[in-house]
């Protein structure tokens, strides 16, 4: 057995939704005893850092139901089935800012909740933004307002919580690090 490592001994799937499944586990822990695990199945998700030629970055603002809030982030979606991670970036950014771009830099990518969670976010960042013609449309539950923001600005919305999030508190601590480079 790894170091720390817990055996699964039995699963119970109790929901199987549009977005997450949830299941809990019972496992052997290192020291031999047993527990429970709370568990939330995630297929992945993307976000997008992008600047525009005016060096502004483009956020989104929308209600955040679980928060019962309205926050602005990064444009970021889940990935689907047999999609990869720079598919889905592009797919979200024309879905959510009517923006698309042909060159994409990764960044880097994290697992958002380990202590419940298997999400893993990828981080993309593109400054070379075109504007669509025809801009695809969103998810049909889905309301955002665009906003661009100078770097300034979205540390101003830090401060005052309106970006509340650990990924697009990443884009932004990430800007301001390569600024100071």
């Amino acid at each position: 057995m790894k170091k720390f490592e817990e055996k699964t001994i039995k699963t119970k799937n109790i929901y199987d939704g549009k977005v997450i499944k949830l299941q809990v586990d019972d496992v052997t822990l290192p020291n031999g005893k047993t527990s429970k695990r709370e568990l939330i199945k995630h297929p992945g998700a993307v976000a997008i850092i992008a600047i525009t030629k005016d060096n502004k970055i483009v956020f989104v603002e929308q209600y955040r139901k679980p928060l019962e809030k309205s926050i602005v982030e990064i444009p970021a979606g889940k990935l689907e089935k047999g999609e990869s991670p720079e598919v889905t970036a592009v797919r979200e950014l024309e879905e959510e800012t009517g923006y698309t771009t042909r060159n994409l830099e990764f960044v880097t990518s994290f697992y958002t909740s380990p202590g419940f969670a298997d999400e893993h976010m990828y981080i993309y960042k593109t400054s070379q933004l075109e504007q669509l013609e025809n801009p695809l449309e969103g998810d049909d539950d889905e309301f955002v307002e665009i906003l661009e923001l100078t770097l300034d600005q979205a540390k101003q919305y830090v401060e005052e919580q309106r970006i509340h999030d650990a990924k697009t508190n990443y884009a932004v601590l990430y800007l301001e690090m390569l600024g100071r480079k």
